[in-house]
């Protein structure tokens, strides 16, 4: 089972790690997700557990974190208060240096009572959880590192420095919530295609439901101005919607009677009746919104090794200060305790782990963000990173190649008429949804009359068995023939053959032809461009139209006539021969191809919207059927995971230097500041920078 808390007041990224392995340690708990940027906790846990799960997870939470409550809504961090006593500490904190400095009162008790004042005003907070977390058995969290440094720092008598650590500490706290409201405020914004309510069409009234009560069948109202509830069809009316929601496009679709279309869309002008074709449940709102929220439960590698890394380097750390305030006065001459223990309290402030810990996920958290606005939708930061990394792109041929609007070209017709092939061909497609059977039977432009088909069958990557008047109609390629011991008049033209059988005898073929998208050659290019290497086409068609495809397009190589199994076995020998710590990405139309899609590195579904399998397989769903999404989503990974790169290999090469300077003494309490508030500060503006790129 799975349930999803939010979490109030977690506002410290190094305790939703703590949060994370405690939690993982309980019984029953399967997989534990604490999501720092949305304040959120992912439970999969077994079903005996459901009925005492909530006590025993806020009973660990609060023996860490007191100040962390479990919440059913999600609430803004309100930062007035935090910025109003940060203000009120630093007008005492300058009287206090204008006393201690400028006015030469005898000993200063004046000035000093100020800096007390001023600390106690931006760090009494920070002790107090210090304290209650050390009474708990939790230390080398940043509320420890902190109260120790700068009350150490007073005792020696380093008073302005002391207080000075504190409010830039605070300063960084109040630019890093800053920072974390702005990234959830922006993938927030994808939130609004919640439908607030629907309007049911009842007796002749209409009448406001909570979407999630409406039932497959029943007839919505659409006014100008208001979003789509529901996925279904239009049964009156004619309109321009808004996909921006949902695809990222600004260009208006336009729609009318018969078309489908997408809850989460806002209609622009008149009317439109709709009848509903699946629940709220099902339908692509929710699925989005599903994706969305879990969209930071499956964590890069980068964040697992800062993870890791902060659980390990604070404590080493904390330990290097102690040596270094007690063991040099041991046995160096001309030396005193408190200059010792002055550089192992600018130590301890470069410890805290902040910029680390808190820029890398919101990297992360704003290449998602980014990739949303153009449409993507990204399922996890570990899928961004490996779609940084990817080497070969496999690509699906119909519906992601080509347009998937296949056309009849040639009907030859053996001992009958090409009307009566055409006819008993489009009655025996009639079940199937394929871009083939489809093309039939807009062909045959009639109605079909359903109690004259008996029986049907479809074989999937051969074609069609169906019962048609009491005949045995075959329709599908030369393996559907040759399994059914036909003898076939074999044909050569470029295109697909659907060759067709009656009663076990060989009558003729239809060719069908599918036309390529528009614009693929030019993205097969800039995928080159980018440094991928190999471009594969997998396809169930014949070879000479694969080979013709791949041709036009620029391909490196062509897998034809292949079955969907097929495909697995062809993806699972390429992912043998890849490159270490390279991957591979499959792009397919999230339908036929799922197996395919949940095999790769990277799974990319076209066109996903709308599709269960899609969102279900695919890592990364493009919500329109652009091939030229897949750059932009490689140009935006690529920029997140350099971001990344940047961030982990600045804020360790300062913190080493610094480190290494304060025990030399050359470097003051000052450079300790700016090696953790200064760095994390130079960290977060670095990530923030990805919210506002599209490419």
């Amino acid at each position: 089972m799975k349930k999803i808390y939010l979490l109030k007041g977690l506002d410290c990224a190094n305790c939703a790690s703590k949060i994370e392995e405690k939690l993982k340690k309980m019984d029953g708990i399967r997989k534990v997700t604490v999501d720092f940027m949305n304040q959120k906790l992912i439970l999969e846990f077994s079903s005996d557990m459901e009925g005492n799960l909530f006590s025993k997870v806020k009973e660990v939470i609060k023996s860490l974190d007191s100040d962390i409550t479990m919440e059913e809504v999600m609430v803004k961090e309100d930062l007035k208060k935090e910025l109003l006593f940060f203000i009120i500490g630093l007008i005492l904190f300058i009287i206090a240096i204008l006393l201690f400095y400028i006015f030469p009162f005898p000993k200063n008790y004046l000035g000093m009572l100020f800096f007390i004042l001023s600390y106690f005003v931006v760090g009494g907070e920070v002790v107090w959880k210090a304290i209650r977390n050390m009474l708990k058995g939790n230390f080398f969290d940043e509320n420890f590192l902190m109260s120790v440094a700068t009350i150490g720092a007073f005792i020696i008598g380093e008073y302005p420095e002391a207080v000075a650590v504190m409010l830039f500490y605070q300063l960084g706290e109040l630019f890093q919530k800053y920072a974390i409201n702005h990234s959830r405020k922006s993938i927030a914004s994808l939130m609004d295609i919640r439908p607030d309510y629907a309007n049911v069409e009842r007796y002749g009234k209409i009448v406001q439901f909570d979407p999630n009560d409406v039932k497959v069948g029943d007839i919505i109202v659409v006014r100008a101005g208001e979003k789509i509830p529901l996925d279904g069809v239009i049964v009156e009316g004619t309109s321009y919607l808004d996909t921006t929601a949902l695809t990222g496009e600004s260009v208006f679709r336009k729609v009318t009677v018969g078309d489908q279309v997408l809850s989460g869309c806002i209609n622009q002008e008149g009317i439109l009746k709709i009848k509903v074709t699946c629940v709220f449940q099902e339908s692509t709102v929710s699925k989005i919104l599903d994706l969305v929220e879990n969209v930071s439960s499956r964590k890069s590698t980068s964040e697992n090794f800062i993870t890791k890394f902060s659980r390990y380097y604070t404590p080493i750390v904390v330990g290097l200060a102690i040596l270094l305030a007690f063991l040099p006065p041991l046995f160096l001459k001309n030396t005193s305790f408190s200059i010792w223990i002055y550089r192992a309290l600018s130590f301890l402030v470069v410890s805290c782990p902040c910029a680390l810990v808190i820029s890398i996920p919101l990297s992360f958290f704003g290449g998602i963000g980014a990739a949303a606005k153009s449409g993507i939708l990204v399922k996890g930061s570990n899928y961004l990173e490996d779609l940084a990394k990817m080497e070969t792109v496999v690509f699906d041929k119909t519906g992601t190649l080509t347009q998937g609007v296949f056309e009849v070209q040639t009907i030859e017709a053996l001992e009958i008429s090409k009307a009566e092939l055409l006819k008993l061909v489009a009655y025996a497609e009639h079940f199937s949804s394929h871009p083939i059977s489809s093309s039939i039977k807009k062909a045959y432009g009639k109605e079909i009359k359903q109690n004259q088909i008996t029986n049907s069958k479809e074989l999937p990557g051969l074609g069609i068995i169906s019962q048609v008047n009491g005949r045995e109609i075959l329709a599908g390629n030369e393996k559907l023939m040759a399994k059914n011991h036909n003898k076939i008049q074999k044909c050569h033209d470029i295109g697909t053959i659907v060759y067709i059988a009656i009663d076990k005898k060989f009558v003729g073929y239809i060719v069908i032809c599918d036309k390529i998208k528009e614009n693929a050659s030019g993205v097969m290019k800039q995928l080159k461009q980018l440094g991928i290497h190999r471009l594969v086409m997998l396809t169930g068609d014949k070879l000479e139209i694969g080979k013709q495809v791949a041709q036009e397009l620029g391909i490196d190589t062509v897998c034809a006539e292949l079955l969907p199994n097929e495909k697995v076995i062809k993806l699972q020998e390429l992912l043998n021969q890849k490159t270490f710590d390279k991957k591979i990405g499959y792009v397919g139309d999230g339908i036929n191809d799922a197996p395919v899609l949940t095999l790769a590195d990277v799974g990319i579904a076209m066109g996903g919207v709308g599709s269960d399998a899609a969102i279900e397989a695919a890592d990364i769903v493009i919500m329109t059927d652009e091939l030229v999404k897949i750059v932009d989503a490689v140009v935006i990974s690529r920029k997140t995971l350099k971001v990344v790169k940047q961030n982990i290999s600045f804020s360790i090469v300062i913190k080493v230097l610094v480190l290494f300077f304060s025990a030399l003494g050359i470097s003051t309490m000052w450079w300790a500041v700016f090696a953790d508030v200064g760095v994390s500060i130079l960290a977060i503006l670095n990530a923030l920078r990805l919210l506002k790129s599209k490419r």
